[in-house]
């Protein structure tokens, strides 16, 4: 293999479809997000993505057989409105040529299906206070306006996108599709199915498409007790930490 291609087993006529993209990053938010949307929605797969830009290992199922990492197409269609293409995978590009390479294969896939507006979704590091905000930028005014409606916050200035979610939407711009990322507040060290949830409110809102929620409330609970867990262990590292500092400190003798 020695480009990036996507390999279909399912032929689709989708009605004004959007694309929703989540792969793994901060917090696993998109992955987790995506995984939700495929489940609830019971989305059809359609396609693999294969690159040579994934890492250089393969996946062992239960069975002892063996697969390369790919990204994977879904498709729901919906009764109520616009088409929905779900796009997830095992990895990210490892590489800088990959992202822009597998970034570019996507669009060509939209493109092929009518896709007119994208969605990307990733985290955003740092410590929620309460419920996770979801920080939004977009290729497009009209689609950015209607997140904010949504319940978004605008991105900072400046602030890089890193990977696939960011480079879709400056991609995305000269094939005229319109596109938007939706960044989840994430301590980014744990799974983060609470971000996830924060992320996929504004998303439904955005692109007005039932989905209930209640099913992630398990994971959220999960999740956070072990935050809670590992913010005991610590605290009792640190305290332990500075009881034998003290105890050093006893120990010192100074000659005069």
């Amino acid at each position: 293999m020695k480009e990036t291609y996507i390999k279909e087993f399912s032929q689709i006529q989708p009605n004004n479809p959007v694309l929703i993209e989540g792969l793994p990053g901060l917090g696993l938010v998109g992955k987790i997000a995506l995984r939700y949307l495929i489940k609830q929605l019971k989305a059809k797969k359609i396609a693999y993505l294969y690159s040579p830009h994934f890492p250089y290992f393969v996946l062992v199922n239960k069975k002892g057989n063996v697969r390369l990492l790919r990204g994977s197409f879904y498709y729901y269609q919906n009764p109520n409105g616009n088409d929905i293409i779900l796009f997830t995978g095992d990895s990210q590009s490892q590489t800088i040529e990959g992202q822009y390479e597998i970034a570019d294969r996507m669009l060509d896939f939209s493109e092929k299906y009518g896709v007119k507006a994208i969605a990307t979704i990733g985290g955003y590091r740092i410590e929620p206070q309460e419920k996770p905000r979801v920080y939004i930028a977009a290729n497009d005014q009209t689609i950015l306006n209607r997140a904010i409606d949504g319940g978004a916050t605008l991105s900072t200035a400046g602030s890089p996108i890193v990977g696939t979610a960011g480079l879709i939407l400056g991609l995305a711009k000269f094939k005229k599709i319109e596109a938007l990322c939706l960044l989840g507040e994430t301590r980014g060290y744990l799974p983060d199915p609470l971000a996830a949830k924060s992320v996929l409110e504004v998303l439904k809102s955005t692109f007005n498409f039932e989905l209930d929620l209640k099913n992630l409330d398990d994971e959220i609970a999960k999740a956070e007790t072990m935050v809670t867990k590992l913010q005991q262990i610590e605290v009792k590292r640190a305290l332990e930490a500075e009881e034998n500092r003290k105890q050093e400190d006893k120990k010192t003798t100074y000659i005069s």
